[in-house]
């Protein structure tokens, strides 16, 4: 632990920023957030190295990497008075605000602070030398740091786009309080190396005699500037500020997406700050992070307990593009096991001789695992003796045949009893659920099932684990379930369950896909996004609409973050017209199908009792598949997306992976009856390539000859603009790279 300051040139270190614009900032007047620019930490040439400096005359603490700086005065108690957007020259904190707040036992306490701020519009180094420290808030006691430890301890039997944990390092302030003796409490800070990202959490640890109820938990408290100036409008109506995007593990609705499905960031308006424009004080502008209900968890002696854990990514750019890269680029660097993508398929099976014949299939074609669908035979939840031996075997058999294994569960959407069901707060019964009824995890039967699961998977073998729920909305009433207390700590301890599942499951190599964001505790993959009944419409129409999907929910996920759907058999109803079996007789929509989603690098379920019915099936699958795994890395680079399908001309995307061999990979699509001609601008700033590119046109899947390149000078903006000639209904790709 750190008992003193470092000493040496550290003030001009801390302060430095705030008088003249940082590298970074002069990078951003030049290009740093756009084109033309040679530190931009999106292409990954930014140094940006993370660490904490201190300052003891002035008794501060700088947490930065040259991206985002986080400052600190630590005397008379802890107070962030800097938070400073290395690329822009931004300043984030207009006020300072404690670092934390909690409501112990029915009384509110503040985690550092300080007060006497008197202009809440900005902040002055005056102002802050003025500032004085609470006497009944926690006072900082001391800090520490040490290298980012990862969050889960994630193994991976998959192909993985990142096989690295990120690295960092963390900054942890121990805080008391003279009224709670034995609650030792920790503020935690950890910055990424490589991204303008800091990640924030509270720790208790309590160690006294009298029981602690912990009734709520606020981690983090940011005072911002504005983002919009309105003298009417509510805080609801108003624009939140756009340089902060805000992420954390505590997000759930199944929308499959996450700023439907944040729980945790609640934008306020600040009333003392009265100087506002808004004359109701309404601006949002006060940010703070907390679960909507509770923990409501009671602490005892020996026990802990961790907050949510918030990120907050710092952005450069008003544009959409850019700033869904600056997301991807977090996500990839954040939770490497999201850049794991398997090639799968959905079987649809009623006895083990369709496991096995699907499983030789898998290995003929190149696919690499199987999942038993929903509505399949295999029962996850039966540990009896002869189920585990049965599916223990088949498992051994794809194995052998280099094939990963899988199944289906569902939670949610299911009535098990009214004793085990989660009882509605406003009825006092069962019913009332996200999907009606669902059963809860701090139940008998909730904690049982969890067992469950993981005897299942860990005698079997099995590899991926497809779970259907739990959706943690469904917080529950009962006073008798062993997992829960009461209303208060239901969702709390619900997410916790889960949140122990796929730890557990990262930790044995086992894949999940969960239709919810549970990406920050483990999770690999979530619905690309789409309307199930959709696949009961005829073929043509959905072969457009997949690639709609593909489009919208490409823009803040990776495309190894989610997953499609063809129907290889009828699924939501529909006829003849809307499935692909017999495979044989509609080989174009299947390769049409297949090289949409593969040439997006996203994973479809092909759900149905094979990949091939014929000869000539087998060999379509197979070219597809080899080409997807020749061209692997680039497919699964992130998306540019040129132009958005719509049936009435040209659609398309770009590939970029800047640094790699192949650092573009352009794909554009005809819908029209006829052949077209077009004059296409690409942009190609984000490949990371310089002043010239090389662009091989290849039509069909010839993995062998990339037939004749041609050379195109990029222009200013780092755009060229080439001429396509796409068949009718067809498609065509081409690699771009500096040099053969």
């Amino acid at each position: 632990m750190n008992a003193t300051f470092i000493k040496g040139p550290a003030l001009a270190i801390c302060l430095g920023w705030l008088a003249s614009p940082c590298l970074y900032a002069q990078q951003a007047a030049s290009g740093g957030s756009t084109p033309g620019s040679r530190e931009d930490w999106i292409l990954g040439k930014a140094h940006a190295v993370a660490a904490v400096k201190a300052d003891s005359v002035n008794h501060e603490l700088l947490l930065t990497n040259g991206l985002v700086y986080r400052r600190f005065r630590i005397r008379p108690n802890v107070v962030c008075v800097g938070f400073h957007n290395g690329v822009t020259g931004e300043e984030l904190i207009r006020a300072v605000e404690p670092e934390a707040r909690l409501v112990l036992n029915g009384k509110t306490y503040k985690v550092g602070g300080l007060y006497g701020q008197k202009e809440r519009a900005y902040l002055t180094e005056a102002g802050i030398d003025s500032l004085k420290a609470g006497s009944d808030d926690f006072q900082f006691q001391s800090w520490e740091t040490h290298p980012l430890l990862p969050i889960l301890r994630w193994v991976s039997k998959t192909w993985t786009g990142n096989p690295h944990q990120p690295t960092g390092v963390e900054l942890v302030m121990y805080y008391k309080h003279p009224a709670l003796p034995g609650l030792d409490l920790r503020v935690h800070y950890a910055l990424y190396d490589g991204l303008p990202l800091i990640s924030k959490w509270v720790t208790l640890d309590y160690h006294g005699s009298a029981s602690i109820s912990v009734d709520h938990l606020v981690h983090e408290i940011l005072a911002t500037p504005e983002e919009q100036s309105a003298v009417v409008g509510s805080t609801a109506q108003m624009a939140k500020p756009h340089g902060l995007y805000i992420e954390s593990n505590y997000a759930f609705n199944n929308a499959m997406r996450y700023d439907l499905s944040d729980q945790t960031t609640h934008w306020k308006a600040d009333s003392a700050y009265t100087s506002q424009v808004n004359y109701d004080y309404q601006t949002p502008c006060l940010m703070e992070a907390y679960p909507p209900i509770g923990p409501g968890v009671t602490l005892k002696q020996g026990d802990s307990l961790e907050s949510v854990r918030t990120y907050e990514l710092l952005m450069d750019s008003y544009d959409r593009e850019r700033r869904g890269l600056a997301i991807r680029k977090m996500y990839r660097a954040l939770a490497p096991w999201t850049t794991q993508n398997p090639i799968f398929m959905h079987l649809v099976s009623h006895e083990d001789k369709e496991v096995y014949t699907a499983i030789d299939q898998c290995a003929q074609t190149g696919y690499e695992a199987l999942i038993l669908s929903f509505g399949s035979h295999c029962n996850l939840e039966d540990t009896t003796k002869a189920n585990i031996a049965r599916w223990k075997a088949i498992a051994s058999y794809a194995h052998q045949k280099g094939i990963l294994i899988g199944g289906y569960s569902l939670f949610s959407s299911r009535h098990i009893s009214d004793t085990d069901d989660v009882i509605s707060p406003k009825t006092g019964k069962p019913g009332g659920a996200f999907f009606g009824f669902a059963p809860c995890y701090g139940s008998y039967w909730g904690r049982g099932y969890l067992a469950r699961l993981k005897t299942f998977l860990s005698t079997t073998g099995f590899d991926i684990l497809e779970n259907d729920g739990p959706y943690a909305g469904d917080v529950c009433a009962s006073t008798t379930h062993p997992g829960h207390q009461g209303l208060d700590d239901s969702q709390w301890q619900q997410m916790l369950l889960q949140k122990s599942l796929y730890h557990w499951c990262n930790e044995h190599g086992i894949f999940i896909n969960a239709p919810d964001w549970y990406f920050l505790d483990g999770s690999n993959k979530i619905a690309l996004g789409y309307r199930e009944v959709n696949f009961s419409l005829p073929r043509d129409q959905q072969i457009i609409l997949n690639r709609q999907n593909i489009y919208d929910g490409t823009w803040e996920k990776t495309p190894s973050m989610g997953w499609g759907f063809v129907p290889l058999t009828k699924y939501q109803g529909g006829g003849s017209e809307a499935v692909l079996e017999p495979l044989k007789d509609h080989l174009s929509d299947y390769a049409q199908l297949m090289f949409q989603y593969y040439g997006a690098g996203v994973q479809a379920c092909y759900r149905g009792p094979r990949l091939y019915d014929a000869d000539t099936t087998r060999q379509l699958v197979t070219a597809t598949v080899t080409w997807y795994k020749k061209y692997r890395d680039i497919l699964n680079g992130d998306i540019i997306h040129l132009r958005r399908p719509d049936g009435r001309d040209w659609d398309g995307i770009l590939h970029v992976l800047p640094g790699s061999p192949i650092p573009g990979m352009l794909l554009i699509y005809n819908p029209l009856p006829v052949s077209i001609e077009r004059q296409i601008r690409i942009p190609l700033y984000y490949t990371g390539l310089g002043k010239a590119a090389n662009v091989w046109v290849t039509p069909g899947l010839n993995v062998h000859d990339l037939g004749p390149a041609e050379r195109y000078a990029l222009d200013q903006d780092g755009y060229i603009t080439i001429q396509v000639t796409i068949p009718a209904q067809g498609y065509h790709w081409y690699t771009i790279q500096s040099n053969p």
